[in-house]
């Protein structure tokens, strides 16, 4: 078994999985030229959100083969936030990354993200043109406008699945289903900064996405009320002295 020792990381990229037997062949192989490229260390974590495919026997072949990739299987399936959730919890370098497995958007791109990550809280990407269908690029847009309306975060496109945040920032998140739909939101909550930085996207190549029209309206919707709400109660301090050692997470 492989030793995961994000400690000595400088990022760890998180890859939600569910039911992507397909296309973790292509994620391995694609990921792994990306983190035998940059010169700071980089550690992978699978997480495999119930996957009822052969998607964690994949996941296990390709921990056991190379050491920078790791795994934690959930119990259900719960969903991206809590995926999200359970990820960077098991994280504690100071920089944690965020990649679909469905491969539409390039772990290359982490490159670029990487030269602003110290600089920002939350260094995320802006999706051009865009190669999904007209049905999932129109619903996505309605779920946009009304997202933009609600937490006025500024952020352009809050959905692409190519994210870098610092570690501190992503432990204060206050997480909850649909949580991943505000993460620039919740950043610039905790006084945190983002800085959007253009990617390109890519038809989907293998498998089938998860969610279609009416569950990225409906969900959204029902997100964007939790929100609100915790947007008028958030807590948000900054200690001004202590003489307690701060145990990092």
């Amino acid at each position: 078994m492989n030793t995961f020792s994000p400690e000595v990381a400088y990022l760890t990229v998180i890859i939600p999985v569910y039911n992507e037997e397909e296309s973790l062949p292509r994620v391995f192989n694609e990921v792994t030229q990306f983190i035998n490229y940059p010169d700071k260390r980089v550690e992978i974590l699978f997480v495999n959100d119930g996957s009822t495919d052969n998607s964690q026997e994949i996941i296990k072949e390709i921990c056991t083969q190379s050491s920078p990739f790791h795994f934690i299987e959930l119990q259900n399936n719960s969903g991206l936030s809590a995926a999200l959730k359970a990820g960077i919890d098991f994280c504690s370098s100071p920089f944690i990354g965020y990649i679909d497995a469905d491969l539409q958007t390039s772990p290359m791109e982490f490159m670029e993200l990487m030269r602003y990550c110290e600089s920002y809280e939350m260094v995320t990407g802006i999706r051009q043109n865009r190669k999904d269908s007209s049905t999932k690029v129109i619903s996505s847009r309605v779920a946009n406008t009304m997202r933009k309306w609600i937490t006025n975060d500024g952020v352009s496109d809050t959905g692409c699945p190519l994210k870098i945040l610092q570690r501190q920032t992503a432990k204060r998140i206050p997480f909850f289903k649909g949580m991943h739909r505000f993460l620039a939101a919740l950043v610039l909550l905790q006084k945190g900064r983002v800085k959007e930085v253009p990617v390109t996207h890519y038809e989907r190549i293998e498998g089938e996405a998860k969610y279609h029209f009416w569950n990225r309206l409906l969900g959204p919707f029902t997100d964007l009320i939790a929100f609100a709400w915790i947007k008028r109660r958030y807590i948000n301090y900054k200690i001004k002295s202590s003489d307690l050692t701060l145990v990092k997470n």
